[in-house]
Order: C-alpha cells, then sequence, then structure tokens
C-alpha cells in the first residue's frame, strides 16, 4: 500500500507540557504512549483522554533522555548514566542497571523487542538483553575525544527495518555500522559539515550527527544534523540531512536546507521507501519532508516547539512528536 502524502499533514492535537519531553515510546496498536522528561521523571499517558494528564511512574537522578517499549517492558535511560526496566503491566521498576560512566543520550529498541540499545558519552554503544538485562555487545567505533582534542559525544543510533544492522553517530559527523549479531563494525560513513569548531572566539565545538535512519530495504542510511555554524553559542546553522549508500560509504543524496535553522533530532521513511521526515528546531521547530530518490525536498513545515524526538505509527498516519512543552500529534492521509 502507497504512503500517504506528506501534502496531506495536518496538525490534529497539541498539548501543553509544563517540562521539556526528550522521548517517547508508543506501544504498537494503542494510543498509550510513555514518556522521558527535564523533570527528571517517566509518565504514561493516554493521546485520547479526554484531558491529557500524563501519570507518572518513577524517576531518575536526571534527565530522562531516552525511553523505549521491548514487549512488556519498558527501558529508560538518562543523564545520571542509570538504564531502569519497568514492567507496564504492574508499573513496577524491576530492575536498575549502572550502564554507562557519562550522560545517555538515547535509548532503542530492536524491531523484536529482544534487544535494547543505549549511548552515551562514554562513547560506548552497549547492547543488551532484553527480557534479563545482561550485556551482549559493548561496541567501541568512537574517538573519546574530536581532532582539536575536545570531548566527543555519541548522539545518534538506529536499528536497520530486519534487526541485522545498527548505525552510531557521533559528535564530529562519524557514523559507525555494526553487525548486531556478531557485534562487530561492518561500515562507515563521514559527514563532517554537521560539526562546527571554533578555534578563535570560544574554543568549543557545536553540532553533530542526531539523527539516524535505515531505508526499509536496508540500503540507505539517512544522517541527520545542521550545517556549519557562525556563533556556535546558538543552533543557528541550517537543518541538514545526508543520504549515504553505508556499504560504499558513499554520500548518494544531500539536503543542506534553506528554510529552517536548528538540528534534526529524528528521521524517519516513509514504509515504502517514497519519503523521508526529519523533524527538529532550534527556537522554533520544524518538519522536513524529502523524496531521496529525485533529491528534492517536498515539504517544509513550522512546529510550534523544539522537536526532541517523535515517533510514527507503521502505516506513517500519524506523528507524535514531543519537545519543548508541548506534544503534538499530527496526522497525514
Amino acid at each position: 500500500m502507497p504512503s500517504p502524502n506528506p501534502d496531506t499533514l495536518k496538525l490534529a492535537k497539541d498539548f501543553s507540557q509544563p517540562v521539556i519531553v526528550f522521548g517517547i515510546a508508543r506501544l504498537t496498536g494503542t494510543d498509550a504512549v510513555y514518556l522521558g522528561c527535564s523533570d527528571f521523571k517517566v509518565y504514561s499517558a493516554d493521546l485520547t483522554a479526554t484531558k491529557f494528564t500524563p501519570k507518572e511512574l518513577y524517576s531518575h537522578e536526571s534527565y530522562v533522555t531516552g525511553v523505549a517499549l521491548a514487549k512488556m517492558n519498558l527501558i529508560s535511560g538518562g543523564y545520571d548514566g542509570k538504564l531502569k526496566w519497568c514492567d507496564i503491566e504492574t508499573g513496577d521498576v524491576i530492575r536498575t542497571v549502572d550502564a554507562h560512566s557519562k550522560w545517555i543520550r538515547k535509548v532503542i529498541a530492536s524491531p523484536d523487542g529482544k534487544l535494547v540499545v543505549s549511548i552515551a558519552d562514554d562513547m560506548a554503544c552497549k547492547v543488551w538483553d532484553a527480557a534479563t538485562g545482561k550485556l551482549v555487545h559493548d561496541l567501541r567505533g568512537h574517538k573519546e575525544k574530536t581532532p582539536h582534542d575536545f570531548i566527543s559525544m555519541l548522539y545518534a543510533v538506529t536499528f536497520s527495518d530486519d534487526g541485522k544492522h545498527l548505525a552510531t553517530g557521533d559528535k564530529t559527523g562519524h557514523v559507525a555500522v555494526w553487525d548486531v549479531k556478531a557485534g562487530q563494525q561492518i561500515g562507515e560513513c563521514e559527514a563532517p559539515v554537521m560539526y562546527t569548531w571554533d578555534k578563535q572566539q570560544r574554543l568549543h565545538s557545536i553540532g553533530g550527527i542526531r539523527s539516524l535512519a535505515f531505508s526499509p530495504d536496508g540500503k540507505q542510511l539517512a544522517v541527520g544534523g545542521m550545517g556549519k555554524v557562525g556563533n556556535i553559542d546558538h543552533l543557528e546553522g541550517k537543518a541538514r540531512v545526508e543520504v549515504f549508500d553505508w556499504k560504499a560509504g558513499k554520500q548518494t543524496a544531500e539536503f543542506p536546507g534553506d528554510k529552517f535553522a536548528g538540528l534534526v533530532n529524528k528521521l524517519a521513511w516513509a514504509p515504502d521507501g517514497s519519503w523521508l521526515v526529519g523533524a527538529g528546531g532550534a527556537g522554533e521547530g520544524f518538519f522536513l519532508f524529502y523524496d531521496v530518490a529525485a533529491k528534492k525536498t517536498l515539504r517544509q513545515e513550522k512546529v510550534m516547539m523544539h522537536v526532541h524526538e517523535f515517533d510514527m505509527t507503521d502505516d506513517a498516519k500519524e506523528i507524535v512528536s514531543v519537545g519543548h512543552n508541548r506534544i503534538t500529534i499530527h496526522k497525514l492521509g
């Protein structure tokens, strides 16, 4: 079945929130969502409730920057370096793991729900057994320092649709691709334009790869961030997306951005691969839709918040976005 046309995108609901929401996970086939927030808490919520009132489940010791669902387990990660497992049927925290020595940036689950992956600023991508919490792989393919000897960060991670491959992206624009079963690196790509270093005024850097997405057939890898920045104290670079033939390590498409500034924090492909959507922001947020095959921008839509994450349904007919003090639901088709 063809994916819905991006021209049909429209705002359906808009919820104000007192916190920044960094992560969202949706229970497949339902309107139940789970949120990781800036008040150190994890919440559950019903998107169809008459009054949208998230319910507190449990807390971390700092920002909750990633949430993922692996069957009936909710796994969250935060700046405290911990991963927590919660049984969503009982609401009980059943496991806490000291997973990383630095800030956790993202937590995702494999398509079959058997694995959970966390990435952090210790530059490790760790693969966990979702049922037992045991470490399966500790993947290290990113340097701890930038070329100018500053601390680097590991921002982005994604699974391929078949669950066989992982991709990770860091602050300097380096992407590593991994064989999940073997726990070995099998490819790499470079997107250096997404990294800016100021050697004269501030002696620090900004940018990095903030989102990754394999195409449905697994052959292409989309990379999101922003272009070069003048004043590195602000997210003033243009939203930027590059697409790679990851096996060849070769860029095949480039979308440098011409309207919105800020980071592309999330990427997703239409189920049939006909388009790619990115979302993110700076002072304000955006959706960006691309026809990758034609190397054409299809639509650029303003969103009334800096988008940190979104969940798109399997049929691409609904996108739930979270970010700075808002949650929005957009419909397609």
